[in-house]
């Protein structure tokens, strides 16, 4: 098999790992476990995940605030020293080239996580809209990444590192700390929805601290996860995916991320063309079977035997114990609580249209 490894790959394979190419990377689905345990171990106890794959640009420079206002739809002007904000980055016609988490080490000082897939082409697209007083590195190939998801995760952390280098708040961050030795920044942040931290160190420390977070996290029932349970639950969270929920032609107020679209700042990448499209045709929703049958992405959807959108991602979700999906539908027909049907190869499936997200953790 053909593919990037990332640091963890001799490892994955040492612990059961069934690997597959994802967008050039070789990872685990799963591990001998199995999705299903693996989801819930996130949503009960914990899981660690390897997400080196994802990319890492360096945003430097007396202009670095200005030029991520203007590359970025979110604002950032009152991001603080220690804080995470996330954002979707658009074109000129308001489609969306990727989103991203920018954290802030300091004036001047940006760390951005890119989608794995997404790296090279968000890397050229920011270099192309570089302005003077900015510099930029991808800085992905010099980091290994680890999530560590779910409700006991802070309990694992603890074991590993002195509370300051534990990020108190969601989307807050601690550069330059470490876990028994090994070099790390820690966030409060993830794809699961659940609480947890995802952890950067230099990537020929990750299988060390792959190591050190498992043997830590024993007692407090942690399974490695693969690519299948990160999938199954941002799927109950409702947290979209790259090339499904969101892609260069749908726009991220399409997708239902209107909260990090900051439409009264004076300008950004792509405002004009979103200022444009409003009020919006389309929309996500959320469908839930109700009939019998797995829902899958690209399926159309109907409403009363007109076709209204098509899913964007859909599968069995364990916790839920049953099938969802993702959809765009004509702004027009997105009624909560209505019935709908979804073609699946040729076979319609009964569902109906509800709120998102799915699934949310209680606080």
């Amino acid at each position: 098999m053909e593919g990037k490894k990332t640091p963890l790959y001799d490892t994955h394979v040492k612990y059961g790992g069934s690997i597959v190419d994802f967008g050039g990377f070789l990872l685990p689905v799963q591990y001998e476990a199995g999705i299903k345990k693996e989801h819930m171990a996130v949503r009960t106890e914990c899981g660690l995940f390897d997400v080196s794959h994802m990319g890492e640009i360096l945003v430097q420079g007396e202009k670095a605030l200005e030029f991520l206002n203007h590359v970025l739809t979110n604002d950032y002007t009152d991001l603080k020293d220690g804080c995470a904000r996330y954002s979707p980055m658009c074109n000129e016609n308001g489609g969306t080239v990727d989103d991203l988490i920018v954290y802030k080490k300091a004036d001047n000082d940006y760390f951005v996580v890119v989608n794995a897939a997404n790296t090279e082409k968000d890397f050229q697209w920011m270099v192309d809209h570089k302005i003077d007083g900015v510099e930029l590195s991808n800085a992905s190939a010099e980091w290994g990444q680890l999530a560590l998801q779910g409700p006991n995760s802070e309990k694992v952390l603890a074991k590993v590192a002195k509370p300051e280098a534990i990020p108190a708040g969601y989307y807050t961050c601690v550069f330059d700390t470490e876990m028994q030795g090994i070099p790390c920044m820690i966030s409060r942040t993830g794809y699961t929805g659940e609480d947890g931290f995802e952890i950067y160190m230099p990537a020929d420390r990750a299988v060390d601290a792959w190591e050190l977070l498992m043997d830590a996290g024993q007692e407090y029932g942690i399974l490695p996860c693969g690519l299948g349970a990160r999938d199954t639950l941002r799927m109950e969270a409702a947290m979209p995916l790259y090339g499904h929920e969101m892609n260069d032609e749908i726009s991220p107020k399409v997708a239902g991320l209107g909260f990090a679209v900051k439409m009264d700042k004076p300008e950004f990448i792509g405002k004009e063309a979103i200022e444009a499209a409003t009020p919006l045709k389309q929309r996500r929703v959320g469908l839930k079977v109700t009939g019998r049958g797995i829902l899958r992405e690209e399926c159309d959807v109907y409403r009363d035997g007109k076709k209204v959108g098509v899913t964007t991602s859909g599968t069995f979700l364990p916790y839920l114990k049953g099938s969802y999906a993702m959809a765009i539908v004509e702004a027009a027909d997105r009624e909560i609580g209505a019935a709908c049907q979804v073609e699946v190869r040729g076979r319609m499936i009964d569902a109906e249209m509800v709120k998102l997200p799915f699934y949310k953790r209680e606080k």
